[in-house]
């Protein structure tokens, strides 16, 4: 059996692309046999410009093959995005005229066109399609594309339209996206795996170290960007709590800009470049509390947030600007204090009722290791190749 499986992240990149891509690489070659091949059609390392990495362009792990496109150099904006993504197409269009035939193409998408490429990818070759959707594309941009290229969103529906019934199984990382995806592909097959805690979360302590000045750590660690919108509501926060907490912002992103003007003048408040998986657990160990937002935007109540899961795997206080599906996600988890997104009084109530208990999560880890999500991803992937006839090219 040959594989196909496209992710524009693949580690060492970070984030939660890379992270669930290469762990269904793992689960699928579990599965597998040693005469069959995975081809990985990834990038090289480019989540965040701030943050540079090298790895191999061509890679052997297992039976599986790494191929890491090169891409010019871009950071967040539309524009420079829309110029890396044409060079990673290209280049895995050049590299499958090279290729025979595959008898499975998957792929996991954020910003869809990966998953629309590898639509075209099965439709010319006419062999089933697995996608794994992480975001919901089109939902999103209409609140944050740059007003100039609003013309653009009735091309991205039809190209949204025309992948996702592409699929012959399409997979979702939140039970918010289901009646979405539903409108468009009706009963097609679906399923709903979410993001999971990694092995290493259960191997780490992340015992809360209070300072000796008794002054409390606040974190954030992730993308700085419109979906996060951190600079309408950190910064009054920080100033609401001068006397009593610090905030450490580790991360990069689109609006890493407009939050580094807000927070001039605040002595509490941090901002750090992007850093290595390692040495960000350092960092998870060394907080009092764990601070995510969402921008008020009606496409994130249908967000489950993948940072959620990391944060909760360390036993930590949390506290969570989120709405809708993520909200009601998190209401029954102990230590987790949700406040209405950029509302900064909320986050202040919050913050305030939070302690440095540490609390015991051991069953929602248990529930979403993601090695078994994955298991159960690749298991489903799998499945296409004997469920699905009359593909012969």
């Amino acid at each position: 059996m040959r594989i196909l499986l496209l992710s524009f992240y693949f580690p060492p990149d970070v984030g939660p692309g890379a992270f669930r891509s290469s762990a269904w690489v793992d689960a699928l070659q579990a599965r597998l046999s040693p005469t069959d091949r995975i081809d990985v059609l990834s990038t090289q390392p480019n989540r965040y410009a701030s943050l540079r990495q090298s790895a191999p362009g061509d890679e052997k792990r297992g039976i599986a093959r790494i191929v890491r496109i090169p891409l010019p150099a871009h950071r967040s904006g539309f524009v420079d995005q829309s110029r890396a993504f044409g060079a990673y197409a290209r280049a895995m269009l050049r590299h499958l005229r090279q290729e025979p035939r595959y008898d499975l193409v998957c792929a996991t998408s954020s910003r869809l066109m990966t998953a629309f490429l590898a639509a075209l990818i099965a439709r010319r070759q006419r062999v089933p399609l697995f996608l794994d959707i992480r975001d919901l594309f089109v939902d999103t941009i209409r609140d944050v594309l740059p007003r100039w290229a609003t013309p653009l969103v009735p091309l991205f529906r039809g190209i949204e339209r025309f992948t996702f019934r592409q699929a012959d199984h399409l997979n979702v990382v939140s039970g918010g996206f289901v009646d979405y995806v539903r409108r468009i592909r009706g009963d097609r097959p679906m399923s709903v795996v979410t993001n999971g805690v990694d092995d290493l979360f259960l191997e780490r302590s992340f015992a809360v170290r209070r300072a000796a000045d008794g002054r409390r750590r606040v974190l954030y660690a992730g993308n700085v960007g419109a979906g996060q919108g951190l600079h309408r509501v950190l910064p009054a926060l920080a100033r609401r709590t001068l006397d009593t907490h610090d905030y450490r912002v580790i991360g990069d992103g689109g609006q890493i800009g407009l939050l580094r003007e807000a927070v001039t003048g605040l002595p509490n408040v941090s901002l750090v470049p992007p850093m290595g998986r390692d040495a960000l657990l350092d960092e998870y160990r060394d907080a009092d509390v764990l601070f995510l937002h969402l921008n008020d935007l009606p496409a994130f109540d249908k967000v489950l947030p993948s940072k959620l899961f990391e944060y909760l795997a360390t036993g930590k206080p949390v506290l969570a600007g989120v709405a809708g599906h993520a909200a009601a996600y998190l209401a029954s988890q102990p230590g987790v204090r949700v406040f209405s997104p950029t509302s900064a009084d909320g986050a202040f109530q919050g913050l305030l009722a939070l302690d440095g208990t540490a609390y015991e999560r051991l069953d929602f880890v248990t529930r979403h290791q993601r090695s078994a999500q994955m298991d159960e991803l690749a298991r489903l992937s799998l499945g296409l190749v004997d469920s699905v006839v009359g593909r012969a090219p």
